[in-house]
């Protein structure tokens, strides 16, 4: 093991966090996991501890000796706007304090809308507030790294499955009504491609940008596998639990008058356009300086299924 580099992990009983931490793990690097809570079901060797973002003194703390920060800290959709300024700030000074690389686990909110290939390279157009509140923290962070207060690398994904992750259009909700042959609901229309990414190869991506200096300073979108269709991608899913298919969408109106009573459901509204047409995401540049590591969906959704069913029937 690595005794050397410290790699501590914010965040980490999330999705990304979790699988990070254990992709790092499997690479036998020194890692330090960090939740409010200080527990995670993590491999042994990988050092939890609690942290609390929105407290700067506990963020420098548990960033004591890190050569490598990785920020996957997340909170709720109707949090977003009164918690995530404050968390991005701290994280990024105790990042400056301990003279460590920061990694950024971010999502593709920032465009907007776009027609075509969807690149590093394209302005920032969210219409939402969502979208524009991740648009001025991505500029906050490279402002910081211009200005040689803190080394910052952006790896960005789009909506991302697999072990581990529930909170996710492809998430809980669909594959617990895959493995129990019950209807599995999309967000949209059914028929559009879509990019998705394993949540394993949003883990091998982020770790790569981790070692590698020549990342730091841009943005890198991490490659997934071929934009697919929730048709193909739930009759996949099907088909790896062995159940037989069925299927529907949410119509715009359908998580409009959901959202009259529920806040999280309220937000998804914002970026309903991700599903509505074809929205397919290039992971071209960090494939040709660092390689390809996009899972092919059916092996990832196979994956998947095997993770909901141990975990369904550990919880029964």
């Amino acid at each position: 093991m690595n005794s050397i580099n410290l790699h501590v992990v914010l965040g980490a009983s999330g999705g990304i966090g979790g699988a990070l931490a254990r992709e790092l793990a499997a690479q036998g690097k020194r890692i330090r996991a960090v939740n409010r809570s200080g527990k995670a079901d993590l491999p042994a060797q990988v050092e939890l501890v609690r942290g609390d973002a929105l407290d700067m003194e506990s963020m420098r703390a548990v960033c004591a000796g890190a050569s490598v920060i990785y920020n996957c800290v997340n909170v709720p959709y109707p949090e977003w706007e009164a918690k995530f300024p404050l968390m991005m700030k701290n994280i990024a000074d105790a990042a400056c304090a301990v003279n460590a690389k920061l990694i950024f686990a971010d999502n593709l909110y920032m465009y907007g809308p776009v027609d075509g290939m969807i690149t590093e390279d394209k302005p920032y157009n969210a219409p939402g507030h969502k979208g524009k509140l991740r648009a001025r923290m991505a500029d906050e962070l490279m402002a910081q790294h211009r200005a040689g207060k803190v080394r910052v690398t952006i790896g960005r994904a789009s909506d991302y499955y697999g072990p581990g992750v529930t909170n996710a259009i492809a998430g809980k909700d669909l594959f617990t009504a895959v493995i129990a042959g019950k209807k599995a609901m999309w967000a949209g229309s059914l028929d559009q491609p879509h990019t998705l990414t394993y949540i394993q190869d949003f883990a091998r991506g982020l770790s790569v940008l981790g070692e590698r200096d020549e990342a730091l300073g841009q943005v890198w979108h991490i490659p997934g596998a071929e934009p697919i269709t929730g048709r193909e991608f739930i009759q996949m899913a099907f088909q790896a639990a062995g159940t037989s298919p069925q299927m529907g969408a949410y119509s715009r109106l359908m998580v409009r008058l959901a959202g009259l009573f529920s806040p999280m459901i309220r937000e998804v509204d914002e970026v309903l356009y991700e599903f509505e047409k074809p929205y397919c995401v290039s992971g071209e540049k960090f494939a040709r300086a660092f390689g390809k590591i996009a899972t092919p969906h059916r092996e990832a959704i196979k994956e998947t299924v095997r993770w909901y069913k141990k975990n369904i029937a550990r919880s029964n």
